[in-house]
């Protein structure tokens, strides 16, 4: 006989079925996903595009709990984004934001938080003044507090984390010091007690970064204060000589603005070849900054006058029969073409600083006198630029009929060479 099939198994009504259960990782993917955003706002901000870097760290604010912990390299992100788009005040508010979370700083340092939430709100805090000290000293004490840490750790574990060394923390520290100390040379210079609070928070830096740039160029502006020039010229030197040799993206080498600054201490300690060096860096760059071009061409002015025979003040009444040497020629239509370059950009960029322009006009105009009073035939004198400003349709001769027009009512009488523009 066959045999016969085994009964079927009647199966389980539908509903009684249990679907196969696949993990759930909802919170995870969350958080996940969120640190992918953070990573490329970050890789958005160093490559210079703030605005995709807002819309992402945004993004990924979204994605975390508000007013936690979790949240607060998501705001320190977008209080950054902020600053680079000049909406100084949304930045403040951001950074205010990841203070209230942290206060003094002591959460993780992988959080991103503590040390640059304080030093970012020294300088944007609306009062300054004494407010500004309070957050230097805040970050100060983060960063302090970071240091003596690491050095109990000594450990390789801090450095898979992604902690950031000693040594770097030590640079940031006085840094720190540094801005104390700038502002009072500026906010509070009418205390007392400013000049030594000053001394001693420059000792403090020197002591804990003895080659900081940074902290040798605040050094510089000090001695500059107390008038000791040779000490200044001698420190603004050690200064440079730190990060001068080093690729632009070493972390040695300081911030944009900090080196428009250095130019502008060695133009007033007179070191003009010391001062076209480091604007010819920044500039290369950096094309499009103002403040580059415009204290450029200041400089090659100052450094024409020193090396030509011919007067200073040769629209007063030149000695014709003394003529300008070839160095000095030179040197007047570089100057011109830094000066043109600085006012170009500020009709485009629509720069505020009219201070600025109002020298840079006066310089110019010094500088033409200066070529017609020397009368020698140069190749480029007679020749106009064939290249054009295609955004307002004038070309090199209308630029400088713009130029003698719209400000001839500035006196002539000034020599430019003694001002000094405070941008």
């Amino acid at each position: 006989m066959a045999q016969s099939k085994p009964a079927r198994k009647k199966d389980k009504p539908i509903l009684h079925r249990h679907p196969p259960t696949k993990p759930t990782r909802t919170r995870p993917i969350q958080a996940e996903t969120a640190d992918l955003l953070l990573a490329q706002a970050r890789t958005l901000l160093q490559r210079s595009e703030p605005n995709e870097a807002h819309r992402i760290a945004s993004r990924a604010l979204a994605l975390l709990e508000p007013d936690q912990a979790s949240s607060i390299p998501a705001l320190h992100l977008l209080g950054e984004a902020n600053v680079e788009l000049g909406d100084l005040d949304a930045a403040r508010d951001f950074f205010l934001r990841a203070v209230r979370i942290d206060p003094d700083g002591r959460l993780p340092a992988e959080l991103g938080v503590g040390a640059e939430t304080f030093l970012w709100m020294a300088q944007l805090c609306e009062d300054g003044g004494t407010a500004s000290v309070r957050w230097y000293e805040k970050g100060a004490k983060a960063l302090q507090d970071d240091i003596a840490r690491l050095e109990e750790e000594r450990s390789t574990a801090s450095a898979e984390r992604g902690v950031p060394g000693a040594d770097a923390k030590r640079c940031q520290l006085a840094q720190a010091l540094c801005g104390a100390a700038e502002v009072y040379m500026t906010d509070l210079s009418w205390e007392a007690d400013a000049e030594s609070r000053c001394e001693s928070l420059v000792t403090e830096a020197l002591l804990v970064a003895p080659n900081s740039a940074d902290a040798l160029q605040t050094l510089a502006s000090v001695r500059i204060s107390q008038s000791r020039m040779e000490d200044a010229r001698a420190a603004l030197r050690r200064s440079v000589g730190v990060w001068k040799d080093l690729h632009p993206e070493d972390d040695r080498v300081p911030a944009y603005a900090t080196r428009i600054s250095l130019a502008r201490l060695l133009l007033e300690t007179e070191e003009e070849a010391e001062a076209l060096t480091v604007l010819e860096r920044l500039v290369a760059e950096d094309d499009q900054s103002v403040e580059a071009w415009y204290l450029g061409g200041w400089t090659l002015h100052i450094m024409a006058d020193k090396s030509g025979s011919l007067s200073s003040h040769a629209e007063d009444g030149p000695d014709v029969d003394r003529k300008a040497s070839g160095e000095q020629r030179a040197r007047w239509r570089s100057s011109r073409e830094w000066l043109d370059n600085a006012l170009r950009l500020y009709r485009t960029l629509e720069y505020e600083d009219e201070r600025l322009r109002d020298h840079a006009m006066e310089l110019l105009d010094v500088l033409q006198r200066k070529i017609a009073a020397d009368g020698s035939p140069h190749e480029d004198d007679d020749d106009e630029d064939e290249d054009e400003d295609e955004d307002e349709g004038e070309g090199e001769a209308e630029d400088q009929g713009e130029h003698e027009g719209e400000w001839e009512d500035e006196s002539a009488d000034n020599d430019p060479d003694k001002q000094m523009v405070d941008a």
